[in-house]
């Protein structure tokens, strides 16, 4: 599923890059027109209860597609054994130039048999008040102590959508998919970590690198650590994936850049943070006049499987390590005031520490992890720039150990031949040249 999954990426991407680059550049969107999130090409369509009495269920491992209404609650089912700890996401996506209010949103609940709530959380439009793709989950955890939730059984997901009677009243489309995560086998750590590294780090190196940015969680265009520059359209919203492996920390900045004007815009950039599972984690914002701006998002703990004993969203969301999302919104309100052509945005990724082992699960990890090819995809490109250094430096080597040669043959009056070995490396033999007294002999010869 994962591999399968990631080479219809690779089609979408493309796909999605065209289809921006055919927009015309004073074109604006739409109000009311239908978002361009890729939806799950296998979802399922489903359609959520008024009652719990007649939910369909969710099924594990796989991803649905449905719609809610203004003020809409839905019921949908899960069935939990007592071992595997359990998520359930929700990605709502609203119609490009929908209104929009602070109190908008989506709440997911994922509740036991007495109605009381597993756990809840909410996703809002907040100060960034305009239509994008957002989510939120709900989640089942397995604890050696715990009371409640820990049976088998038919458990609840509650989708309900938050909202101002003033916002515009069209259903919005939902994608929901269903994951669970095996149990460890020695039970693993349950004290989360009080204090982690939250220096910023230096900028990555390498150089800038050109990479659009997909439609969704789905055709998200996979980045490492690096400079990664786009171009986005006012209005939309932009996904990336990042591997990051148990061990390792997250730090990412996304800057506009600067443009012709100096019209005040609020809340123009949105980057927000989403784990595996599509659990939000952070985000982070900045204005715009103009100038170029940056938005960088919280500090961050190590992937850590204890960080789930925390209670705060920006540490319990790092509890796995696999594929983490970074979207990237641009406020329509910039494409009213400059103009629609596409924005420069420059993405800084760093991904600190070594990868260490994960912790030992009874089970397959399905959306969980870094997947064997994508360490080895690194590996080989670390190999590659590793090799290419030494092939360069064995070039080096040689040119100037051939110089040297040269160089003592000409102060003794010898023949200028090279050494077998740096033969292959010449162009042409090197002829002799006859040179004044008074130059130095040292230095290369004067064909070079």
């Amino acid at each position: 599923m994962r591999q399968r999954s990631r080479g219809r990426v690779t089609l979408a991407g493309v796909a999605a890059m065209c289809a921006v680059a055919a927009l015309p550049g004073g074109t604006a969107w739409a109000a009311g027109e239908p978002n361009p999130y890729a939806f799950d090409t296998d979802a399922q369509t489903i359609e959520g209860a008024e009652s719990t009495a007649n939910a369909k269920a969710l099924k594990d491992g796989t991803t649905y597609h449905s719609s809610i209404g203004p003020g809409g609650k839905l019921n949908y089912r899960v069935d939990l054994d007592a071992e595997k700890n359990a998520y359930v996401s929700v990605v709502a996506v609203p119609k490009l130039g929908t209104k929009f209010a602070y109190g908008d949103g989506i709440k997911v609940s994922l509740q036991n048999s007495q109605g009381s709530n597993c756990s809840s959380n909410h996703a809002l439009a907040g100060s960034a008040a305009f239509a994008r793709p957002f989510a939120a989950y709900a989640y089942r955890t397995v604890e050696r102590d715990g009371s409640s939730c820990q049976k088998a059984g038919a458990y609840n997901v509650l989708v309900e959508r938050t909202g101002s009677a003033t916002s515009t009243p069209e259903d919005w489309e939902l994608e929901i998919r269903h994951v669970t995560e095996p149990a460890l086998k020695d039970g693993g750590p349950t004290e989360a970590p009080s204090e982690w590294p939250s220096a910023s780090p230096a900028l990555p190196g390498g150089g800038s690198k050109e990479r659009a940015g997909g439609t969704s969680f789905n055709d998200a265009a996979e980045i490492s650590e690096g400079e990664w520059n786009s171009r986005m359209k006012a209005g939309r919203t932009y996904f990336y994936r990042v591997p990051v492996d148990w061990g390792q920390q997250i730090f990412a900045t996304a800057a506009i850049g600067s443009g012709s004007g100096n019209d005040y815009v609020g809340n123009a950039l949105n980057m927000q943070l989403y784990n595996p599972v599509r659990g939000f984690v952070t985000d982070g914002s900045t204005a715009y006049d103009g100038k170029q701006k940056e938005a960088a998002l919280n500090p961050l703990p190590e992937v850590a499987y204890e960080n789930r004993y925390d209670s705060s969203a920006k540490v319990n969301g790092m509890r796995f390590a696999g594929s983490y999302y970074l979207a990237v919104s641009l406020n329509p309100e910039l494409g009213e005031k400059y103009g629609e052509e596409p924005f420069g945005v420059t993405l800084r990724l760093n991904v600190e520490g070594s990868a260490k082992a994960a912790p030992a699960y009874v089970g397959p990890l399905g959306d969980f992890g870094v997947s064997e090819g994508e360490k080895a995809e690194k590996s080989s490109t670390m190999k590659l720039v590793g090799a290419a250094g030494i092939g360069a430096g064995t070039v080096l080597v040689l040119g100037l150990g051939a110089w040297m040669l040269v160089a003592r043959r000409r102060v003794a009056g010898q023949p200028h031949v090279l050494p077998a070995s740096a033969q292959g490396q010449a162009q042409a033999p090197i002829q002799p040249q006859s040179r004044p007294q008074s130059q130095s002999q040292y230095g290369p010869p004067a064909a070079w």
